[in-house]
């Protein structure tokens, strides 16, 4: 089983034996304010999704990393990246609410992103957010992320309003 660690993270596969931690924040709308894809309305969601990320760790090359983020023996939110046809690594993260502000996003973020660099050789990496997620462009940013673009249209799950998404990039 693949694993990251980091000075206080452990990176493990993400996958339905963390369905309960995972609901408790991608249902929670606080927590999924700007977030495109939730909340999930429904564990019935969260657990197509978990699925998907379980498949996806049983092929031989998988094009999507979905990693649960461990802090202090408790699952608190997920790091991510896409490999895309372009090839470069689309990354994202979500961090459980009552541990924002530790650090711990960007910390797995960091850590993900240089494990790509070695082992899958990624040279290129772009993320997105909305625009109002300060704390995430931050993190972006903090990575050596430079921002590339903003467009307008974006309307997330939980919100009937339009607003707008920056986007990043990183060019090793």
């Amino acid at each position: 089983m693949l694993t990251i660690k980091t000075e206080r993270l452990t990176l493990k596969p993400l996958g339905m034996k963390y369905l309960e931690t995972v609901h408790e924040y991608a249902s929670d709308l606080e927590n999924t304010k700007y977030m495109l894809f939730l909340p999930n309305e429904s564990i019935e969601e969260t657990k197509e999704f978990l699925q998907m990320a379980d498949k996806e760790w049983a092929l031989d090359a998988p094009s999507f990393y979905e990693f649960a983020i461990i802090y202090e023996n408790q699952q608190v939110g997920a790091v991510s990246l896409y490999l895309n046809e372009a090839s470069y690594g689309e990354m994202g993260w979500i961090i459980n609410k009552k541990y924002w502000r530790q650090g711990i996003a960007y910390e797995a973020a960091a850590a993900l992103m240089d494990y790509s660099i070695r082992e899958l050789h990624i040279k290129d990496f772009i993320a997105h957010c909305d625009a109002e997620n300060v704390a995430s462009y931050k993190i972006m940013e903090k990575l050596g992320m430079s921002r590339t673009g903003t467009s307008g249209g974006r309307k997330n799950k939980s919100s009937e309003v339009e607003g707008y998404e920056y986007q990043y990039e990183l060019h090793i």
